[in-house]
């Protein structure tokens, strides 16, 4: 620690995250957080940090959200107080549920007006205390950097998630003597070690899999936190298991390989959930055994025993009961256990013993494929979307939520740290944001939001940000006139009564909209002019919007009907194919 001259509690923050290493602030400005902005204005003039000006509070922790996930730092948020404060609420829900690590800093009256019901005062401390990994209000200046430090520790330590740090106003204008509290002095009794005594599973692991004929690697969001991309796919080739992943571990593997079963679960792979529903060991990887994963849960892998590996506590038997638990980092255990293996006399490969297993589950891909509707005079959300990812194959891509981010999820090949999709809340509104902080994260690279009429409609004020900022980001609308996820409820579920969920009237026009705000916008709505304005959209230099008219009543298959178990699909059409076990996934 040092100290120095008196500065105010505004610059102590400022100074506090950027010792963090914190370069870019998403936010809005508003009364009760002026003098922080005040102080910011300083500190941009000398180009220590960046702010990215949101049009409104949730696109902000939208977009420190997207920075985040792409980048595996802490994505910093800003907002005043009341609406400013609770409109980030949906935000801090959403990285809550899919674990990412974002810091919100949200302004205060001043400390002698709380609890006085003083203008735009509000509780957010106690209302997003439900959806936050950890809270703080600054009552002392000196205690802000302390603060911050944790709030960038307790952030990402373990599972990841979002911190919360309320600010009075008059905190941050109060001087005092200041001394920097640096990470490395943070000391927090109630986190534990993350070293278990996990090397003494090892022996029985080892075992399981040598003894199964049927496993399967179930591989989930944090196996991406944790950067385990490159030992997973190690450890599948070692013992020739086939792996799928959730919507949260897309990019763990690529979809390409023989070994990869693409997404499970309500709108998996065919092949997936017949895999998982005939396997014999499940061994989980930072996956929580969620609903749209399970389907009927005590159906679910039901013959298999379980190995889960999870950072959570919390997590190790909340929905299934393993046979095998080990707590810790996925990359880290697994990298343990690969050398453990290679090193144990008891290893025998077993490649002879799955080879039958992964014999069946090839054949599965080519009588269950993944269908891109051919022949057809109709523009297909599918083959747009297939399209687009052999067009851009190492782009990053953030979707929002319906029938298109399924879709995406499906036929989009991605690398780790590449898909960036609200996955545990479904936050419609959520892929235009995140795209602006995943781009500003990612300057370099190009960025692709994939949205529904519906969904971009909630957020449609951030295409301000991106003219602002010239951000070059290509975003394609799957426009079907509908909320599109919810029509094929109401036809499947609730005998076509189309209750509000139809989009037409009202809607805007996409590519005046564009223009509107200084971005170029196209519009594609035949299938033979597919090609031509793909390329043209992908090989634009500044931001874009692809206006696609698809057909209104295209269905997203295969589905998981609510209380099915996942064998047990909708729209799973069986092709006639020989009975050799080659296989091609174009």
């Amino acid at each position: 620690m040092f100290s120095s001259s008196l500065v105010s509690g505004a610059f102590a923050l400022l100074d506090s995250l950027v010792k963090n290493g914190t370069s870019y602030i998403f936010g809005y400005p508003g009364g009760a957080i002026l003098p922080i902005y005040d102080e910011l204005f300083l500190w941009e003039k000398k180009n220590l940090v960046k702010h990215i000006l949101c049009r409104h509070e949730q696109g902000a922790v939208h977009a420190a959200d997207g920075y985040a996930r792409s980048s595996g730092n802490v994505g910093v948020c800003f907002a005043t107080s009341g609406p400013g404060a609770t409109n980030l609420v949906t935000g801090i829900a959403t990285a809550q549920m899919d674990s990412v690590p974002i810091i919100l800093v949200t302004g205060q009256v001043a400390r002698p007006f709380i609890g006085t019901d003083a203008f735009q005062e509000v509780d957010i401390f106690g209302i997003t205390l439900p959806i936050v990994k950890h809270s703080y209000i600054v009552r002392d200046p000196r205690d802000i950097s302390k603060i911050v430090s944790e709030a960038f520790y307790l952030s990402n330590h373990g599972r990841p998630g979002p911190v919360l740090i309320d600010v009075p106003k008059d905190v941050g204008l109060e001087q005092f003597t200041y001394q920097f509290f640096p990470i490395s002095s943070v000391s927090l009794p109630g986190c534990k070690s993350l070293i278990s005594s996990r090397k003494k599973h090892f022996p029985k692991f080892l075992d399981l899999i040598q003894q199964s004929s049927q496993p399967i690697l179930y591989v989930g969001g944090g196996s991406i936190i944790s950067n385990a991309s490159d030992i997973i796919q190690q450890f599948a080739s070692l013992f020739r298991i086939p792996v799928t992943n959730t919507l949260m571990g897309k990019g763990i593997i690529n979809e390409l390989d023989d070994l990869s079963l693409g997404m499970l679960g309500m709108h998996g792979t065919a092949y997936a959930n017949f895999a998982i529903s005939e396997c014999d060991l499940l061994i989980a990887l930072g996956a929580r055994f969620d609903d749209r994963v399970t389907g009927k849960l005590d159906e679910f892998a039901s013959n298999a025993q379980v190995v889960h590996i999870d950072i959570d506590p919390a997590e190790v038997g909340k929905n299934r009961i393993p046979q095998i638990a080990i707590i810790g980092d996925v990359k880290t255990v697994l990298t343990e256990f690969v050398l453990y293996t290679k090193n144990s006399p008891l290893f025998i490969n077993n490649n002879d013993r799955t080879s039958s297993w992964n014999q069946r589950i090839s054949l599965w891909k080519q009588q269950y494929p993944l269908l891109v509707p051919k022949n057809v005079d109709f523009l297909s959300p599918q083959e747009i979307l297939s399209r687009v990812t052999q067009i851009e194959p190492s782009a990053y891509f953030t979707t929002d939520v319906g029938q298109h981010q399924m879709w995406a999820a499906q036929f989009i090949n991605v690398l780790p740290r590449h898909w960036m999709s609200s996955s545990g809340l479904g936050t419609m509104g959520y892929g235009l944001p995140a795209a602006i902080g995943v781009q500003i994260g990612q300057l370099s690279h190009k960025v692709i939001c994939i949205s529904g009429d519906a969904s971009f409609q909630m957020n449609l004020q951030e295409l301000g940000t991106i003219s602002q900022y010239n951000l070059p980001i290509k975003i394609i609308i799957i426009n079907n006139k509908w909320q599109g996820m919810v029509r094929q409820w109401q036809q499947a579920f609730y005998g076509e009564r189309y209750s509000h969920s139809n989009m037409e009237k009202g809607a805007p026009d996409f590519v005046k909209l564009a223009h509107s705000f200084g971005i170029l916008g196209l519009k594609l709505e035949s299938r033979k002019d597919l090609n031509r304005v793909l390329q043209l959209f992908c090989d634009y230099q500044g931001p874009v919007i692809l206006n696609c008219l698809v057909k209104e009543e295209e269905n997203c298959y295969p589905m998981v009907a609510p209380g099915k178990s996942n064998s047990q699909m909708i729209g799973v059409i069986k092709q006639n194919v020989n009975t050799d076990f080659k296989m091609s996934l174009n």
